[in-house]
This record gives structure tokens, sequence and C-alpha cells, in this order.
């Protein structure tokens, strides 16, 4: 059994994500020692591993409770992870594809921005960018 110091110190991360992921009910309530100490076994740490790994992919606490229920109940099938890690990576490719819209719009912004740097008045590019036509 280890106290939370131990186990934050083994994952790398910081007691209280491990305190904020007990809220949240990622993991179960650990044990406690007769001075209220938190004592976690190897299956705790192992699963705060798992949930570490998994958000390091991008997914949200929410999607990570769905997974770990899938897995508590032993029905987390190779269908149920490629559909959730699928939909993960859609979400990224139209997050990829709306900031390079954005970098787009704003890379003939700055450069205009360049060409007049040296000028001593008031910059004007964001306010003719706004009555620009789409």
């Amino acid at each position: 059994m280890f106290q939370i110091s131990e186990v934050a110190r083994r994952l790398g991360v910081n007691p209280q994500t491990i305190y904020f992921y007990e809220r949240k009910g990622l993991i179960p309530s650990p044990r406690r020692t007769e001075a209220g100490y938190r004592l976690f076994s190897e299956e705790d740490v192992g699963r705060l591993a798992f949930i570490l790994r998994v958000k390091s992919l991008g997914l949200t606490l929410e999607e990570i409770r769905e997974i770990l229920e899938l897995k508590d109940g032993r029905s987390l099938t190779c269908q149920a992870v490629y559909d959730r890690l699928h939909e993960k990576l859609t979400e990224i490719r139209e997050k990829i594809d709306q900031l390079q819209a954005f970098h787009d719009e704003l890379s003939p912004l700055v450069q205009r921005c360049q060409d007049q740097i040296d000028s001593p008045r008031e910059c004007v590019v964001l306010d003719e960018w706004k009555s620009d036509p789409p």
C-alpha cells in the first residue's frame, strides 16, 4: 500500500491531481489508515497510470470515465476503443482544419503589419480587415 505522496511521485503528478480524480469518481475512494491517510494499492496506481496515459491522448475526463466503466464491466472491446479513438481523431482533424483557417487568415495580417512596422502612423490593419468582405 502506498500513501498519496508516493503515488504522486511514482506517476509524476501533483497529489491534487489524484484528489481531483477521486472527487470526479475516476478512481474509487482508497482505503484509509486509522489516522485518515489514503492508502493506494498497486491496482489503484495502475488505474491512475491508465488514466494519465489515456488523458495524454487528449481524451476528456468524461470520455475516460466511459472507458473505465467499460473496462470495469469487462466489456472494453476493441470496437469500443476504436469508436472512441476514431471519434477523438475526427475531432482533432476538425480542430487542425480550424487552426489552419485561423493561420491562413492571420498570416496576411501579420505580413501587412510587418510591411508597415516602421511607420509612425497608427496601425489600421485590423480596422481594414474588419471592413474587408469575407
